[in-house]
């Protein structure tokens, strides 16, 4: 397995002065995926966690409908002599999901044109998703606090300053488990992945991430069945009638001032101030 960070020399600038200092900094691979020996995206991750990675990566992106889909897999190395070398993810899934997948990218190569091209593409883009079923109650303190905790966790962050974090909270505030990586999505989906390898049940608890939150993010804690997803900066619009849609409430810029709730369709959250 390839180490986290790698180590490089710059040349601090300040004001006053100058020097030379060793620092650590963010490894960033490619890994490809391949289901039932066919080659299917190559994406750009942290090389930590990569097993979590392709279950949750699998199953946000509609590949398989849960973890018995996967028969079995295995993640190598491309065997070229390069330090920067990728990693490859071989995946056999059922029948029936890889003739979903089959059938999929046949009709995305089979489009041309334009206009109803592109609806045609973001219909795929956005697949329909079933109402999150949860019967989460949880304070606005807790998600807040969860938050502001957050960043203790971030171990490769902390070292680095490069990488998002992706964290499952318990409704009392206990952060229990984290996920890194360079990518938002990818912190996600390997949070993701590690709950399902560890049956870690979605609707019982929230999602924090240290990113922006569009519409893919919802996507991706819908399809799980995360009931409430929190993020640190800014949503976006489409990401709030996702969320309106799926019945998954949806907090940005979780910060030390507060928060905002952008949609609470099932009102989960609770709030203490009066007049709330």
């Amino acid at each position: 397995m390839a180490e986290p960070t790698d180590h490089s020399q710059p040349r601090i600038w300040r004001p006053d002065r100058s020097w030379i200092e060793q620092r650590d900094v963010a490894r960033e691979i490619p890994l490809a995926l391949e289901y039932n020996c066919v080659s299917h995206a190559v994406m750009m991750v942290s090389p930590f966690d990569l097993e979590d990675f392709i279950l949750g990566f699998s199953l946000t992106e509609g590949i398989i409908d849960n973890i018995h889909d996967v028969i079995e897999h295995t993640i190598g190395s491309d065997n070229k002599p390069n330090p920067h070398r990728g990693r490859v993810a071989r995946l056999e899934i059922t029948p029936a999901c890889f003739q979903r997948l089959d059938e999929f990218k046949r009709s995305l190569a089979g489009r041309t044109g334009c206009g109803l091209c592109g609806v045609d593409r973001l219909e795929h883009a956005i697949r329909p998703l079933h109402p999150v079923k949860s019967q989460l109650s949880v304070k606005a303190e807790v998600i807040h606090d969860s938050m502001q905790r957050l960043k203790a966790e971030q171990v490769q962050n902390h070292i680095t300053g490069a990488l998002h974090a992706a964290a499952f909270v318990a409704p009392d505030g206990k952060i229990l488990c984290v996920r890194e990586d360079i990518g938002r999505h990818n912190a996600l989906d390997k949070l993701i992945g590690h709950m399902m390898r560890h049956k870690i049940a979605p609707a019982d608890g929230f999602a924090l991430i240290t990113s922006r939150c569009s519409f893919e993010m919802v996507h991706k804690c819908a399809s799980f069945g995360i009931p409430v997803l929190a993020a640190v900066s800014a949503t976006t619009d489409l990401a709030i009638h996702l969320a309106q849609d799926a019945d998954l409430t949806l907090v940005a810029f979780a910060r030390k001032e507060g928060m905002n709730i952008y949609c609470d369709p099932k009102g989960r959250i609770n709030f203490a101030q009066e007049g709330i």
